[in-house]
């Protein structure tokens, strides 16, 4: 079983000491794509990105200094580089090694850079939407890129179950050929008996749904009803086979 999560926007790219890593199975990817966005002006990133001209200056920085083959220092364990709400949720930082050894074999976070990466897989700094257009080799999109790649990819590892906390955009680029059983779990808040999803709530819900499964060891997807991090609950009633709803009462 496998749980997939999005990237995120935000980095912190801080040293860690004595955790263990390993390199991104489609890194020569990754290394194609730097060199396309390294020729990238700044308008053109800006426009790209849909970001602020400070944000598209630091990006080209990021391209350029982009290595095939970076040092150490360069590049951080994927699920303790990204930061924001899914990864407060998740909050790899506190894992223990035994648990990030789980991790590394049931969690994957999806990338439009790298692909697919596991928690311990070094990367450099970046920033590229799986959303956003870029012509490759392959097309114009990266969903294009990646084609099912990366849908196999999770084929290969998932033991038949993959647990899809990830958003549409990214959870779009696995592609619709995936053999394995998908089941996506929605968080929603119950106010006053209206059920309502709130990004914010939903992203940290998703991390830490995953956190749940290495905290808890979870080898089969039914254990995952158990959830129950910050009030959340199974809801059967409002559920499918493979769409999971869990509510919680808020204010």
């Amino acid at each position: 079983m496998l749980s997939v999560i999005s990237p995120a926007k935000k980095l912190n790219f801080e040293k860690v000491l004595d955790v263990k890593d390993s390199t991104p199975k489609f890194q020569n990817d990754a290394n194609y794509l730097a060199e396309i966005a390294r020729k990238l002006s700044v308008t053109e990133l800006k426009n790209l990105m849909k970001i602020s001209e400070d944000l598209a200056i630091l990006n080209q920085k990021r391209f350029q200094s982009f290595s095939n083959k970076p040092e150490d220092y360069e590049t951080k364990q994927a699920a303790l580089a990204f930061s924001g709400d899914t990864y407060t949720g998740l909050d790899a930082g506190s894992l223990t090694s035994q648990e990030l050894s789980y991790a590394q074999d049931h969690l994957r976070i999806l990338s439009g850079l790298y692909g697919v990466l596991r928690p311990l897989d070094r990367i450099q700094p970046y920033r590229l939407e799986m959303g956003r257009k870029i012509a490759t080799n392959s097309g114009n999109t990266l969903y294009a890129y990646w084609g099912d790649r990366i849908g196999n990819e999770l084929d290969l590892v998932s033991d038949g179950a993959v647990i899809n906390l990830a958003s549409n955009e990214y959870f779009k680029a696995v592609g619709k050929n995936m053999k394995s059983r998908i089941i996506t779990p929605s968080f929603k808040e119950d106010r006053s008996g209206e059920l309502k999803m709130i990004g914010f709530f939903a992203k940290k819900a998703r991390g830490a749904m995953a956190r749940f499964m290495i905290k808890n060891n979870v080898q089969k997807p039914e254990d995952l009803k158990n959830f129950n991090t910050d009030g959340y609950n199974f809801q059967p009633e409002l559920s499918d086979n493979d769409n999971w709803i869990f509510t919680r009462k808020t204010a």
